[in-house]
């Protein structure tokens, strides 16, 4: 608190804390939508009263369950991916259900699924604000967390645009597609090349790299990729063995964006690398 009134951070705690209960009285209220048409949808298949009522509730139960374990590991900074994944993934099956159980014609689907439609982008929505009250709060306190929030929805808008540029521009976007999968995963999940790899004709033989003399030409020099690029004007630009933590993320997503670099790789690389520049370590070599 300040004299002038409650601090900053107190606020946004508030009000956090205001849209969790009205999250609460959403997800009653859609759940009880959403249990009408699916124990009606159920109870002409199975139909056992009992049966239907708890069958019926299953959809939405998870889906409280799942948001639930999200906003646990949102408090803690994390991600939370699979929690809000298999969040949004009960609400589908949910608003399937609330579907079929309607009447054809869109204004009785309109009105059977968009209460649970509703729930899935509050919900979500819901935990990637307390993720970003969670990091600010560590921030003040001089600790560091990873601020990459690769949502759900996110994942979903990213698809739908690139299957619109794959309809587009196939050729092109294939090519990118390609170019991403190589840069990202060199050799194999979790291993890259080693420094000085030598590549192995068919005959079995090590490849040897040509000898220069002094008639002929020198030989060709491989171009820097792009985290070498990356870190190398990284350095350039500021003290990376005194450089706070905290201010890796913004420096990694602009030069990235410069070299061309997604910057969830470029964050990724330069974070390790100031890491081991820090611990004293040597950095390890990007492939």
């Amino acid at each position: 608190m300040t004299q002038d009134g409650p601090a900053p951070g107190d606020r946004a705690q508030a009000w956090l804390g205001s849209a969790m209960v009205a999250l609460a009285v959403l997800a009653a209220a859609a759940a009880a939508v959403s249990w009408d048409a699916q124990y009606t949808l159920v109870q002409e298949i199975k139909r056992v009263p009992a049966i239907a009522a708890l069958e019926a509730g299953i959809p939405d139960m998870g889906a409280l369950i799942f948001a639930a374990l999200g906003i646990a590991l949102a408090l803690h900074g994390r991600r939370a991916v699979r929690p809000r994944g298999l969040n949004l993934a009960c609400i589908g099956i949910s608003l399937a259900m609330n579907a079929l159980a309607a009447a054809p014609g869109w204004r009785d689907l309109a009105v059977w699924v968009m209460p649970a439609a509703v729930y899935a982008l509050a919900s979500d929505t819901l935990i990637g604000v307390v993720r970003a009250w969670a990091i600010s709060r560590t921030h003040r306190a001089g600790q560091e967390l990873d601020d990459d929030d690769t949502t759900p929805m996110a994942i979903v808008s990213h698809l739908i645009l690139w299957l619109l540029r794959l309809a587009l521009a196939p050729p092109s976007t294939l090519t990118g597609f390609r170019r991403w999968a190589l840069e990202e995963c060199p050799v194999a999940p979790g291993r890259t090349a080693p420094p000085g790899h030598a590549l192995r004709p068919r005959d079995g033989n090590t490849a040897r790299p040509p000898h220069h003399t002094t008639g002929g030409s020198p030989p060709t020099r491989r171009r820097p990729g792009k985290q070498d690029r990356m870190l190398a004007l990284a350095a350039q630009r500021h003290d990376l063995a005194t450089l706070p933590l905290k201010q890796v993320s913004g420096i990694a997503n602009q030069i990235g964006a410069e070299v061309s670099l997604s910057p969830g790789t470029a964050r990724r690389v330069l974070l390790a690398h100031v890491r081991a520049l820090q611990n004293g370590s040597r950095p390890k070599e990007t492939p």
